[in-house]
């Protein structure tokens, strides 16, 4: 919704100064009207419209909040770090302006193995392989001298396509569509490593300048 149908309403209103809070839980698809594709699927995944795997990007909702300069954005993920979950929510909840924060949420049309009991470990994965970024972008901070925008989660330690591969969205595209699923996977992988090394040159670049 907040990706696609329902990101007009939700534009108008980050645009404006009014002191609303927003959480996006992020499930990648259209969950609550059968599991369609959207514009929050990423690239390689199987759902309804995309049944032989996405070949765009997903869009980056975050970035697109921070160009605004006037909005508190987080992305965040419970199972990978509940203290930074606490952290961004208290700071959303703080900030005098509007604020959103994204949130990773595996769903059931993910089709994780071993099923939704897993649902934490999951978003722990996305993490750990670089698939899903934490980071908090706070325009308070600026005032103080500080630097508003923050990575919170390091880069990639674990296989990007050993995670896509726990999923049935990815890996049946492996088994129906082998060599599309290659391409796919492999722009998928690189895309976020490019994502997370924009991160870091944003956190140098939102740096205060020394006197």
């Amino acid at each position: 919704w907040a990706y696609d149908i329902g990101y007009g309403g939700l534009d108008h209103v980050i645009a404006n100064r009014e002191d609303v809070n927003i959480l996006v839980v992020d499930t990648e698809v259209y969950s609550n009207t059968g599991g369609q594709s959207s514009k929050s699927s990423r690239t390689g995944s199987i759902a309804k419209f995309t049944a032989a795997g996405k070949p765009g990007f997903k869009k980056d909702l975050a970035s697109i909040a921070m160009s605004y300069g006037h909005v508190y954005v987080a992305t965040i993920s419970h199972g990978a770090n509940p203290n930074e979950v606490i952290k961004a929510l208290k700071e959303a909840e703080a900030y005098n302006g509007p604020s959103i924060i994204i949130a990773y949420a595996p769903c059931e049309m993910h089709s994780i193995k071993g099923g939704m009991v897993n649902c934490q470990n999951e978003m722990k994965k996305a993490v750990d392989c670089g698939y899903w970024n934490m980071f908090r972008y706070n325009p308070a901070l600026k005032a103080q001298g500080k630097n508003p925008f923050t990575i919170d989660s390091k880069e990639a330690k674990a296989s990007y396509r050993d995670f896509l591969m726990n999923e049935a969205r990815y890996s049946s595209l492996s088994r129906a569509f082998p060599e599309r699923a290659e391409v796919l996977f492999a722009q998928a992988e690189e895309t976020a490593k490019a994502r997370y090394e924009h991160l870091v040159r944003l956190q140098a670049l939102y740096a205060p300048k020394e006197d």
